[in-house]
């Protein structure tokens, strides 16, 4: 029997160049392309995203945005168009109510869930659902949405997430003390991870959190 496409990704197949373009379509949720970064500045989200969209050895700079705002929301997804298309225009956002983080954990899921099932891109294996990964800006706080609905935030004020995710956050660390305004400081790391990541190009797109 074939391996399946996590257990060749495990056994290293699909890093072979010929198997490109299996590896491309495997699972949009894995965020082989992209960088979104995002930081936190005076009560205010700001995130920024590249325009890749890439298929193997394929490259496409994309008119529709990575990062937009929904209410008062700023979003930024990693992995499939799909499901940023449907985050962007089929998702009716909730108002964040009482407990900011008990709301995204519980009320802020339950309707990502929802628009992605509706819009036939929600997977489930075994009984448990996935999704794909974003950043969502509310209220001055910066989460992270992972792939099994679970909800992060960090300490730094700054995350990033897609395959260039590592290169943005050292950018954003080391950028931390220099009196930079955001939108330099999203740039810069959207550079370097531009740099050094074939998943990455420009150009950029921004957003930020209603004030």
């Amino acid at each position: 029997m074939p391996a399946s496409p996590t257990e060749a990704a495990k056994s290293g197949d699909l890093l072979d160049p010929a198997n490109a373009h299996r590896r491309a379509h495997t699972d949009p949720r894995d965020g082989r392309m992209t960088v979104i970064a995002g930081l936190v500045h005076k009560r205010r989200v700001h995130l920024a995203g590249d325009s890749a969209g890439v298929g193997g050895y394929s490259l496409t700079i994309r008119t529709d945005p990575k990062v937009f705002v929904s209410g008062p929301y700023a979003m930024g997804f990693t992995g499939s168009f799909r499901m940023g298309q449907l985050l962007h225009h089929s998702l009716s956002a909730p108002h964040p109510t009482g407990d900011l983080h008990r709301f995204m954990c519980t009320t802020f899921v339950d309707a990502i869930r929802t628009c992605l099932k509706d819009g036939g891109w929600a997977k489930k294996d075994s009984e448990q659902e996935e999704a794909g990964t974003f950043l969502v800006g509310c209220l001055g706080r910066l989460f992270v949405v992972h792939s099994d609905y679970q909800i992060g935030e960090g300490t730094d004020g700054y995350m990033a997430v897609g395959c260039g995710d590592d290169l943005a956050l050292g950018a954003l660390h080391a950028t931390a003390a220099l009196n930079m305004k955001p939108r330099a400081r999203l740039t810069a790391a959207l550079d370097a991870a531009a740099h050094h990541s074939a998943g990455v190009a420009g150009p950029y797109v921004y957003a930020a959190t209603p004030r």
